[in-house]
């Protein structure tokens, strides 16, 4: 039995958990509704972050809830935004878990062109605040591309026109990317053919393209859809390969022509404007050629002529030399001469300097000089023995004189006051040394001491000059003093007071010891 069929009363009804109630619920309205198909306005938008979307569907009186489940959102074809009229299709479930019913949208389509018109208008004027439609971003076409990538349908006439019009202006290596034109699955095609070419290698094994085209035929704004959405635009926008879009007409305008480096009319505008034409190119390089060899000829004549005229105000070779080689003929006519006097000169200058070479004359100027030095040799010890006697003398004669001693006196008391100066300089520093050693000792000795203890109320037990540690002790002591911090407090006997040891006197130390 249903438990929906029985309505009347009845003590004996059974009892539903809330579970039950709640699926028997949805199983209700999913079958009662199934798939359906809702038109409304975009309310309320919100994206959680585990990817599914959570968006209200409204009219002017009532609202519907509805969610795309992360899985769908790719889908959709147009994603939710809000205020934006829009007929979804989808299933109708509940949400037991605060009791609501909703519709689990997968396809989104845009109600009417005026819906489609302001949702452009929308993203235009959003992404123009953006800066994506500034000139100066905008990159230069090459001028004669390689490769040449195209984004479009591979079964319409948009890409034969363009290969047509490529193969007539300047034939260039193509590479088609084909993608849906239209439809749901337009916009991610063509976003992803954009992002697939720009990802390409340069020189891999399917090289980069240097331009893109994205190209298709005319149609409605419904037909173009695809390229107003925002991913392909800013798909455009980032590619780093020049891009040229050519979708629909001339009087076709879809968002990806703001964004692309540059706009053709038609797909076969486009390709005129990726290519120039090849005939025109050969016929002006023919030009250039022609006018290159005719300045060639111009220049070259010119030169000649300067260069004939230069010739004309010089002199013959033959004269240009004729000086020259006659002061050679000259100077060739003196030289044996000049050579045979120049060499009996020489000989002449080379015997006069050799007579006086002669082995006789060597053999007596040697013996000479050898008497001279065995003389100035006998001199030499005789003049030594003088000469050191006489400094003997002189030095003894200085060292006994009062006024070499008084010198000398006076300056061994000047370094011994040096001397004492710096001794009695250093002494005094180490007394400082020393005092500021003590004086930090016995700041030390005080702190560690056990007068601060007293201080703090504590007491110190005596036995005379005996520190009492034990109830044993004490009770052996004679007689007990108890230590204050401002003095002791005899109990018992009176302890006899120690004796003093008698002070030393303090040892001599000389300041110069080490």
């Amino acid at each position: 039995m249903d438990l929906l069929d029985d309505d009347s009363p009845s003590p004996n009804a059974p009892e539903f958990t809330v579970s039950e109630i709640s699926g028997a619920v949805k199983k209700t309205l999913e079958g009662a509704f199934g798939r359906i198909r809702v038109r409304g306005e975009i309310g309320r938008v919100m994206k959680a972050g585990s990817g599914h979307m959570y968006y209200d569907l409204k009219d002017d009186r009532n609202v519907i809830s509805c969610n795309t489940w992360k899985g769908q959102v790719a889908g959709l074809g147009t994603l939710p935004e809000e205020g934006l009229e829009v007929i979804v299709t989808g299933k109708v479930s509940s949400f037991g878990g605060q009791s609501r019913y909703n519709i689990n949208v997968d396809t989104i389509e845009v109600a009417g062109e005026g819906a489609l018109m302001a949702l452009l208008e929308k993203r235009k004027k959003a992404m123009q605040a953006e800066g994506l439609f500034a000139e100066e971003r905008k990159k230069p076409l090459p001028y004669l591309p390689e490769i040449i990538g195209v984004v479009t349908s591979p079964q319409g006439a948009v890409i034969r026109d363009i290969l047509h019009r490529l193969r007539d202006r300047f034939p260039r290596k193509v590479l088609i990317w084909p993608v849906a034109v239209q439809g749901k699955d337009s916009a991610p095609q063509v976003t992803a053919a954009i992002n697939g070419f720009n990802a390409l290698t340069p020189g891999g094994a399917l090289p980069r393209p240097d331009l893109l085209i994205v190209a298709r035929g005319g149609g409605s704004i419904e037909d173009l859809w695809g390229f107003n959405e925002e991913i392909v635009a800013r798909a455009a926008a980032a590619s780093d390969i020049p891009l040229i879009s050519a979708v629909g007409h001339e009087t076709d305008t879809t968002l990806i022509d703001f964004v692309s480096d540059r706009r053709a009319p038609t797909p076969t505008a486009a390709a005129e404007m990726a290519v120039p034409v090849r005939l025109d190119l050969m016929a002006a390089l023919d030009g250039y050629d022609s006018r290159l060899t005719r300045a060639l000829s111009t220049q070259i004549g010119r030169r000649g002529d300067r260069l004939r005229d230069l010739s004309r105000a010089l002199p013959r070779a033959d004269e240009l030399t004729a000086r020259a080689e006659q002061r050679l003929d000259a100077v060739a006519a003196r030289l044996p001469a000049a050579l045979k006097g120049a060499s009996q000169v020489k000989r002449v200058e080379f015997e006069r300097r050799a007579a006086p070479l002669r082995p006789s004359i060597l053999t007596q100027k040697t013996d000479r000089m050898k008497a001279q030095l065995d003389r100035a040799s006998d001199r030499l010890g005789s003049a030594l023995q003088r000469r050191a006697a006489q400094a003997r003398a002189k030095l003894d004669q200085l060292r006994l004189q009062p006024a070499g001693l008084s010198r000398e006196i006076s300056g061994q008391r000047d370094r011994l006051t040096r001397t004492t100066r710096a001794a009695s300089n250093a002494a005094t520093r180490q007394m400082g040394a020393w005092h500021d050693e003590l004086a930090r000792l016995d700041r030390l000795r005080e702190t560690l001491g056990y007068q601060a203890t007293l201080d703090r109320g504590y007491a110190v037990v005596w036995d005379g000059e005996a520190i009492v540690t034990s109830k044993k002790a004490a009770k052996s002591a004679d007689a007990l003093e108890v230590q204050f911090k401002d003095g002791r407090f005899a109990m018992g006997a009176t302890p006899a007071k120690p004796k003093k040891p008698k002070p030393q006197p303090p040892e001599q130390t000389s300041l110069f010891e080490d």
